[in-house]
């Protein structure tokens, strides 16, 4: 039986849950900053998320880190970085890859249900790819990004490190989103977008 624990306990975390138990996991426990006093997976409290002592309390347990920001999974996956925990990818049987794209190998990337990741596509460390996003032809996704529910990224789309893209957005085929970039919920994105950039609407129009 493979075991593990997830890194973070609240909404995201449950899907989270699902997609490793359809993998055969089973999520013994979490981490988060405290305790929670809603546990519908009943799983055990283990301590605190950022504690210094976190890795040598995982000691050689699979984990995956189950928080939605993406600055706070990144600092938690660096505190795990060189520790001997055993960070685990949660790809869903009911998503679709093509055996042609690449997905960095078990670095916490999140594959949920009914998502398309299609040829000579490239996922980084971290990444969030969320239900039904799209991710088309040769599209490539830094590190510790996150692609919401329903996001369509057309062919060849560059997504930067640590980039949001809103759930139902759209961007055109060929864009290049920089890093740390926010696009909202519905955007169609038709033009590059800088790093450090909030942009929202249809057509695009960045937020000041």
């Amino acid at each position: 039986m493979n075991q593990a624990v997830v890194i973070g306990y609240s909404g995201h975390a449950y899907v989270v849950i699902d997609i490793l138990t359809s993998m055969g996991y089973t999520v013994t426990g979490y981490y988060d900053r405290e305790e929670k006093a809603r546990n519908p997976y009943l799983l055990k409290y283990q301590g605190k998320e950022t504690a210094p002592s976190i890795g040598k309390q995982l000691k050689k347990l699979a984990y995956f880190i189950s928080i939605g920001d993406n600055y706070a999974r990144k600092k938690v996956y660096e505190l795990l970085v060189g520790s001997t925990a055993q960070p685990v990818n949660a790809i869903h049987p009911q998503s679709i890859v093509s055996h042609a794209a690449y997905i960095a190998s078990q670095t916490g990337v999140m594959v949920a249900p009914n998502v398309v990741i299609n040829a000579c596509c490239y996922v980084g460390v971290g990444s969030i790819c969320n239900t039904s996003s799209t991710l088309e032809h040769e599209c490539h996704i830094g590190d510790f990004c996150h692609i919401a529910p329903g996001a369509t990224l057309c062919g060849n789309v560059q997504v930067g490190d640590m980039s949001f893209i809103g759930a139902n957005a759209v961007v055109k085929q060929g864009i290049c989103i920089g890093k740390n970039v926010i696009i909202g919920a519905g955007a169609v994105v038709i033009k590059d977008v800088s790093d450090n950039t909030v942009v929202v609407g249809n057509p695009q129009r960045i937020m000041q």
